[in-house]
Order: C-alpha cells, then structure tokens, then sequence
C-alpha cells in the first residue's frame, strides 16, 4: 500500500498538474465546443482511461522501453499526428447545416478521447518523470502503487477536463449556431494538437 504521507503529498501535486492547459484538456475544449458537454465527458472518461492505461504500463516497465527506443517513441508519436488530422478533416468533411451540433459527436467520443492520449508519448514521459518519484519498493507491489497513483490522476482529469469540455459546451450553443463555425474551431484545435505533437522533441 501506498504510505498515507506520501498519498497526501501526492495528490495536491497531481491535481495541479491536472489543472495545467494541456493537450488534454484543449482536445476536450474542442469536442465539447462541437459536440456538447456529453461528448465532453465521455471523451475526458476515455482520456482519464488512457492515463491509468499508461501509468500501469509505466510499472510494468512497457513504457520505459518505448521511451528509450527512438523509433517506438516515434512510432507512436507519428500515429498521434495521423490520427489528430483525421479527426480534424472529419470534423470539417461530416458538416450537416441542418443538424445541431450536439448531435454530430466526432466518432465516439470515450474511444477518441481514449486513443488520443495513448498514441500521445508526451503522456509517457511525463508518468516515468513524475510518477517513480512518490513510488517507494520497501511499501509493497509498486505496480499497486503505480496503479493508486494512476487511478488519482485519472479521477482528476476525468473531472477537470470534463468541466472545461463541458463549460465549452455550453459556451458554444449561447456563442453561435452556426455548426460551420464550431466544425472550422475544432479542426482548428485538433490541428493545433497535430503539430504541437509533430514537433515534439523527445527529452
């Protein structure tokens, strides 16, 4: 188990950094500005999933490989770009003038939202430089611990991501109706993302 001092120290410093704008939190600005606040949360649901999907990987020791490798790191960062701009291309390519557009989700939004962040290595760097600091062997399984640490940042952002998706879902229906516009700012974000990403470097 996770000693209860740590635990305590732990979760301020994750939550601030679960209320750092990042990648995230703009993909869930995005989709809920589009699609609405349901979409938002299922995608923050699938994102805070790719989080403890990672962190659990982090203490299996499977993504110190793919941070070492460079060209599994690539790898995985290029599928993030590719899947970002098809996100963005859909966005503009499904306009229906005649539908509002809280009912046109960007595919599945928990499924989006989930392979976002798992193809994003970003992710993985920041699990392997943050999470091992809090973890300590001589208290039990530091895969349970990984885990405990995982499912806490996972709540926080689920919770967090979702209200700003959600804010900006409701701030989009008062902004405009024009479902044009939301489509052409969502592509413009998942955009955004896809380059943000490309010129990642890898530290």
């Amino acid at each position: 188990m996770v000693d209860p001092v740590v635990l305590f120290a732990f979760i301020p410093a994750a939550l601030a950094l679960n209320l750092t704008p990042g990648a995230d939190m703009m993909f869930c600005l995005g989709l809920g500005a589009r699609s609405g606040p349901r979409a938002a949360w299922l995608a923050s649901a699938g994102i805070a999933t790719g989080g403890m999907i990672h962190v659990v990987l982090a203490g299996l020791g499977l993504s110190a490989v793919v941070a070492s490798v460079p060209l599994a790191f690539d790898v995985v960062r290029w599928i993030g770009v590719a899947y970002l701009l098809w996100l963005a291309w859909r966005t503009v390519r499904t306009r229906t003038d005649t539908a509002p557009a809280t009912a046109r989700p960007v595919g599945a939004p928990f499924r989006t939202g989930l392979l976002v962040n798992l193809t994003n290595p970003k992710v993985i760097l920041f699990v392997l430089a943050f999470v091992p600091q809090f973890v300590a062997p001589q208290s039990g399984s530091v895969l349970l611990q990984f885990a405990i640490f995982g499912a806490i940042i996972g709540v926080g952002g689920f919770v967090i991501n979702g209200l700003a998706g959600m804010f900006a879902g409701v701030l989009g229906r008062r902004i405009t109706q024009n479902s044009r516009t939301l489509d052409l700012l969502t592509a413009g974000i998942f955009t955004a993302l896809a380059g943000r990403l490309a010129l990642m470097e890898r530290t």
